[in-house]
């Protein structure tokens, strides 16, 4: 009986999509993916379906038939949709700058996904706090406002954003936040690198 850690830690592989992708790339049916192999069309059903594990011979056939290495279902690739999920608990509360008094305090929503095509921020700006220092970088931000008013000053001028309102812009002008009203103000930000960047 495999134990529930190595159960996950193969489920990660996706062993069993693999093996159904190979099938179908080929036009093969599972009888006769098993003519082939030798397995019966029923146990390599459960292989795909990830009810069962094969076993290192077992893959190894299956890998012979298609012409791959073993080292295919190992291997980390455009067939292991990226998927992670970020806990509340686990999410790090840090102020803008390490000094001073900070404008906002901001948690990474995405920060365990390696080579992000975005990057994604919850921020709250307390009500006492200064403007943020004007900053400009590559791409693009999108910010919702969750609650409360967001003054971001820009291109000369504020706007003002009620909670629900959002705004994308181009990020490589100078801008820079601050809470709008009495109570400060919670809000998504979504920063995209220009592509090329």
């Amino acid at each position: 009986m495999v134990s529930q850690t190595l159960t996950e830690g193969l489920e990660n592989y996706r062993i069993g999509p693999k093996i159904r992708a190979l099938r179908a790339a080929k036009g093969l049916g599972l009888a006769q993916l098993g003519d082939h192999t030798g397995l019966s069309a029923g146990m390599l059903s459960k292989l795909e379906r990830g009810q069962v594990f094969p076993t290192l011979p077992t893959l190894l056939r299956i890998a012979l038939v298609f012409g791959v290495g073993l080292d295919h279902f190992f291997a980390e690739g455009a067939t292991r949709p990226v998927l992670e999920v970020v806990r509340a608990a686990d999410r790090l509360r840090l102020p803008n700058k390490p000094q001073g008094v900070p404008a906002f305090f901001f948690e990474s929503l995405d920060f365990p996904v390696p080579d992000r095509k975005l990057e994604a921020y919850l921020a709250e700006f307390p009500a006492s706090a200064q403007p943020s220092e004007p900053h400009a970088h590559h791409g693009v931000e999108l910010i919702y406002v969750i609650r409360g008013a967001l003054g971001l000053q820009i291109h000369g001028g504020e706007e003002r954003l009620e909670t629900g309102d959002s705004i994308y812009f181009d990020a490589g002008f100078d801008h820079s936040y601050r809470a709008a009203g009495p109570e400060g103000c919670e809000v998504m930000v979504v920063v995209r690198d220009a592509p090329g960047d």
